[in-house]
């Protein structure tokens, strides 16, 4: 009976907002948001998340989204004092840049206005403070915004050739008949060319915006232990690619091209995240030899006290 009791407070507490807070301008603000967006959000389903390179957008979206409401009450605690010019000032930036991108079709644009006009909201409804506070879910947003194809091939093609040439060294010192053309692999009988999927780049994205959730969630105080996290990300990512590709190459030799580029191709890419993950928490345990001062904790579900 006691959790019975309790059920309709903690309900309406998902919903709440801080007392000088005006419910009708949060809702107008919301709706606003969603007629501005969801057409885009349908657009990038449509024509950008769709694919291996941008596939990590929705979840950018939905765990800025969380975050933002998740920390509402801290995001827009105290007193109101809404910066109405630089508010509007931002939101004409944003919509124009989002304008500009639809009537372009350029969608890096129209995702790049989606924080632009998110600060603007922020700093029309309570103000700089509140912007303050919400600038690591505005940040986090940058990273499903797809990058230009100019400087997606920029840094793929060195990635290529590094990952190339670390698995063609290792196979090698392992006794295989193994020899490298470019980011061509030769082994056996079979020729495997490096995709820009297993190049780290794609990965590299995603798993920096995870390991920052990650440090977001533990919530560290020393920003050296942060900083060494967000670096570690880099090198984890390459090893867990070249591990990939090992993968890929020995599948293939041992049981055919069939079945490397079947289901294993694509298990390869859970495996790839897989040790990536474990990599870096094992790396945040090492470092936590180092830094002894206990996190600040999770942030506190709505609501709660800190």
């Amino acid at each position: 009976m006691g959790t019975a009791a309790k059920s309709p407070s903690s309900f309406a507490s998902m919903f709440s907002l801080p007392a000088p807070v005006n419910p009708v301008a949060v809702l107008v603000m919301i709706v606003g948001l969603l007629s501005l967006f969801v057409p885009t959000y349908i657009t990038l389903a449509d024509e950008v998340w769709n694919n291996d390179a941008h596939g990590h957008g929705p979840l950018i979206l939905g765990v800025s989204l969380w975050l933002l409401w998740h920390d509402r009450l801290r995001i827009l605690d105290g007193e109101a004092r809404p910066a109405t010019a630089a508010g509007f000032a931002v939101l004409l930036v944003g919509l124009f840049v989002h304008v500009l991108g639809h009537s372009q079709g350029i969608n890096m644009f129209t995702t790049l206005a989606q924080p632009i006009v998110f600060a603007a909201c922020l700093l029309l409804l309570h103000g700089w403070q509140a912007l303050r506070r919400a600038w690591f879910p505005l940040f986090f947003m940058l990273f499903m915004i797809p990058l230009p194809e100019v400087a997606v091939q920029a840094i793929t093609m060195p990635l290529k050739q590094a990952v190339s040439v670390v698995t063609e060294w290792l196979l090698y010192e392992a006794g295989y008949p193994i020899a490298r053309s470019g980011v061509t692999l030769s082994i056996g009988q079979y020729q495997l060319l490096v995709a820009d999927a297993c190049s780290g780049m794609n990965s590299l994205l995603t798993l920096e915006s995870l390991g920052l959730l990650y440090m977001r969630l533990m919530n560290y105080r020393s920003k050296a232990r942060n900083t060494l996290l967000a670096i570690a990300i880099v090198p984890t990512s390459f090893i867990a690619n070249v591990t990939r590709v090992i993968i890929l190459v020995l599948v293939t030799y041992y049981f055919g091209d069939e079945v490397g580029q079947g289901f294993v191709h694509s298990f390869s890419g859970l495996v790839l995240f897989t040790v990536s993950l474990v990599s870096i928490y094992f790396i945040d345990q090492l470092l936590s030899l180092w830094f002894k001062s206990p996190a600040t904790g999770a942030p506190t579900a709505p609501g709660a006290q800190a």
